[in-house]
C-alpha cells in the first residue's frame, strides 16, 4: 500500500480527479477508456497530485445509478494498474462497500463516500478494518434529485450538524478519528449563492474537528456566476481553490493539477512575504 497522507494538515494537498465514466460533467467520457485513464492518472501524479481519486459513477446533477457490477468493471482494471504505476495514495470514489473493499485490497488507501455512510454504512466497517482514510461529504438526497431542494434556514449550521453526525457514526463503526476527512459538498444540493456562502464560511467547518476537503473544480456555480461553459471555467476554479485554501481547506479536489498548484504557489509566496 502506498504511504498515507503524512502531510495532511501541514500543507494543502491536491487530489486529482479521474472519472472513469462515459457521462461525467467535466470531461464527457475522455477517460472512460482504461488506457487513457491510467495515462491521465500518471500525468496528474507527475504534475504533483498528492492523491488520485478514481470514480466509476457520475455524480453530476440528475445522474442515474448503475449496478455495482458495472461500477466494478469500470474502476477496478484502472485502479489496479494505477496502484502499480504510481507511488501516491489512491482514493476510491464510491458509495458501495463491495467496490470499496475490492479497491482497498487492490491498493487504494482512501475511501471517498459522497453519501457519508447513508447508502452503505459497511463502508465505515471496511475503513475501520483496513485503517484507511474515510472522506464524508454532505449531500441532500442523491445525485438524481439533490438539486430539487437547495433552500436552507442555516446552511452552515445544517451542513456542520450533518457532518458532525456522520463523523460520529464513522467512529462508532470503528474508524479512527485521525482517519476521517469531511467535505461540505460544494454543488451537491446547494444553490449558486449557497456555494459561495459555504466558501466564505469554510473556516467554520474546522470547528467540527476534522481535516477539510473541498471540490470546486469546473463546477456549475462558477459557470453560472460567470456565464461560462465547462471548458472555460479554469480561472474561476483557480480563484475558488485559492480562496478555499486561505480559508481552511486541507485538500483541494481538482481536474487541473498543475495549474492549481501554480496558482497556490503564488498565494503562498504572497502570504509568506515579509520585510527584510
Amino acid at each position: 500500500m502506498p504511504p498515507l497522507l503524512k502531510n495532511l494538515g501541514e500543507k494543502p494537498l491536491f487530489m486529482g480527479i479521474l472519472n472513469v465514466t462515459p457521462d461525467s460533467f467535466s470531461d464527457a467520457g475522455r477517460f472512460f477508456d482504461p488506457e487513457a485513464a491510467v495515462e491521465h492518472a500518471i500525468a496528474m501524479a507527475t504534475a504533483g497530485a498528492d492523491i488520485i481519486d478514481i470514480g466509476g459513477v457520475s455524480s453530476r446533477p440528475g445522474a442515474h445509478d448503475i449496478s455495482v457490477d458495472e461500477e466494478i468493471d469500470r474502476v477496478m482494471p484502472v485502479l489496479k494498474q494505477v496502484c502499480q504505476e504510481i507511488d501516491v495514495p489512491v482514493s476510491i470514489d464510491t458509495v458501495n462497500s463491495e467496490v470499496a473493499k475490492l479497491a482497498i485490497l487492490a491498493g487504494a488507501s482512501i475511501i471517498n463516500d459522497i453519501s457519508a455512510l447513508r447508502v452503505d454504512e459497511k463502508i465505515g466497517q471496511i475503513a475501520a478494518k483496513h485503517k484507511t482514510y474515510l472522506i464524508l461529504m454532505h449531500m441532500r438526497g442523491t445525485p438524481r434529485d439533490m438539486q430539487n431542494d437547495t433552500a436552507y434556514n442555516d446552511i452552515i449550521g445544517e451542513i456542520s450538524h450533518f457532518l458532525g453526525d456522520a463523523a460520529k457514526k464513522a467512529v462508532g463503526l470503528g474508524v479512527s478519528p485521525d482517519r476521517i476527512i469531511i467535505d461540505p459538498g460544494i454543488g451537491f444540493g446547494k444553490s449558486v449563492d449557497g456555494n459561495f456562502i459555504i466558501l466564505k464560511n469554510l473556516h467554520r467547518f474546522r470547528e467540527i474537528g476534522y481535516p477539510l476537503m473541498v471540490g470546486v473544480s469546473r463546477k456549475s456555480f462558477i459557470g453560472k456566476a460567470l456565464g461560462l461553459k465547462i471548458d472555460q471555467r479554469l480561472e474561476g476554479s483557480l480563484a475558488a481553490a485559492c480562496y478555499a485554501v486561505l480559508n481552511g481547506a486541507d485538500i483541494i479536489r481538482v481536474h487541473d493539477v498543475a495549474e492549481t498548484m501554480r496558482a497556490l504557489a503564488i498565494v503562498e509566496k504572497i502570504t509568506g512575504a515579509s520585510f527584510a
